[in-house]
């Protein structure tokens, strides 16, 4: 594995918990912190799934990063 892949690795495993930290920090903190931290953990792991090409994921966090940029912007 090259060095850019594992930085791809890396950058998703690390979004990921901040995805699921930022859920938490919306439910229980503040849903503007959370839906920031979850747009982040989103956009840190997109480069991941476009290196795998897997466009289904692409599109479906693209959305869900969509949905929660909006909320920050309420």
């Amino acid at each position: 594995m090259n060095r850019s892949q594992q930085f791809d690795v890396l950058a998703r495993v690390t979004g990921s918990v901040t995805v699921v930290i930022g859920y938490f920090v919306v439910l229980h903190v503040s849903p503007v912190v959370g839906a920031i931290m979850m747009t982040a953990g989103d956009l840190l792991a997109i480069p991941f799934f476009i290196r795998t090409k897997s466009w289904d994921v692409v599109a479906m966090v693209s959305f869900m990063t969509a949905v929660t940029v909006s909320k920050v912007f309420e």
